[in-house]
């Protein structure tokens, strides 16, 4: 198959490289080398855009650290349960970058570990960024309105030899809003933007005759706000 005569959204090719899976997704130029993720700044919040959520979702508690990442209750679950966890954080709570980038590295595929936290720090704001945005109380949260699974995946999965893509592994886009809110000059203020990625995930089957429930782990982010579709 000819790469350049196909749609951009077929571009995805899982293969075993050195005994682990590398999983490697062409949806654009310099997406896991970013320091920082797009719409990110030193300011409380980004311009107000119109929410995608159909009703408004209460942010965390104020001050609220780090959550563990759950790894059951079914992989769509676990797309979401990473989102929230990429995208939830309070510069008021003591905690860096670091500290809110560790529960996903937590639950990241081993052979995609290096990898994997090169795409969470894209989504994080820099050291810098966040001793900026501390000044200004900066929280930020995310609603979610739609998990799918892309036509694209689908077709990468038509298209894999046998064995090409292991059991189990899966791509759900997930689109929302993202909501900062800080207080700028002692004025509370907050902003949403709409936002839109792609988790993907690989969970082995439980085994309930040995205890074994269900487990996820997490292989790879898309760049932000180009998913596959």
């Amino acid at each position: 198959m000819d790469p350049t005569t196909q749609p951009r959204r077929h571009r995805l090719l899982v293969a075993l490289v050195a005994g682990g899976l590398v999983l490697l997704t062409l949806i654009g130029v310099g997406i896991y080398g970013l320091l920082r993720g797009p719409g990110d700044s030193t300011s409380p919040a980004d311009t107000p855009k119109a929410s995608t959520s159909p009703t408004p979702t209460p942010p965390p508690a104020i001050g609220v650290g780090p959550q563990p990442v759950p790894t059951s209750g079914g992989s769509e679950a676990f797309a979401q349960a990473v989102a929230y966890a990429l995208f939830t954080w309070d510069t008021t709570s003591g905690y860096t970058p670091v500290d809110y980038a560790q529960p996903l590295s937590d639950v990241a595929s081993t052979a995609e570990a290096n990898a994997l936290a090169s795409d969470v720090r894209a989504y994080l704001p820099s050291e810098a960024a966040w001793a900026q945005l501390r000044q200004y109380q900066t929280r930020q949260w995310l609603t979610t309105t739609e998990t799918v699974v892309p036509t694209a995946w689908e077709t990468a999965l038509a298209q894999a030899a046998p064995g090409q893509i292991p059991a189990g592994t899966t791509a759900y886009t997930i689109t929302g809003t993202r909501h900062r809110a800080g207080v700028w000059q002692t004025t509370p203020t907050d902003a949403e933007r709409a936002v839109s990625f792609t988790v993907f995930v690989t969970c082995l089957p439980p085994i309930p005759d040995r205890g074994v429930l269900e487990t996820c782990e997490l292989l790879r982010l898309s760049e932000l706000d180009n998913p596959l579709r």
